[in-house]
């Protein structure tokens, strides 16, 4: 792997952190409405399938090939 500038961690980290609030906000409101019994709509589904996903895709390695 490249070496990274020292600049870039933390907009890095601030992404996954982001990314992983976004996710468990999502599940923990999935999770309360099936509780309550109200129907989970579909953009909490979506927001957390794409948070999760992104995060898949910044914590896995690259094998720096294109």
């Amino acid at each position: 792997m490249p070496p990274h500038k020292r600049e870039d961690i933390p907009v890095y980290m601030m992404g996954v952190i982001f990314l992983g609030v976004v996710a468990c906000l999502s599940m923990g409101g999935a999770i309360a409405r099936g509780i309550l019994g109200e129907g989970i709509p579909d953009i909490l589904v979506g927001l957390g399938s794409a948070s999760v996903g992104a995060l898949a895709g910044l914590l896995a390695p690259s094998t720096g090939k294109a």
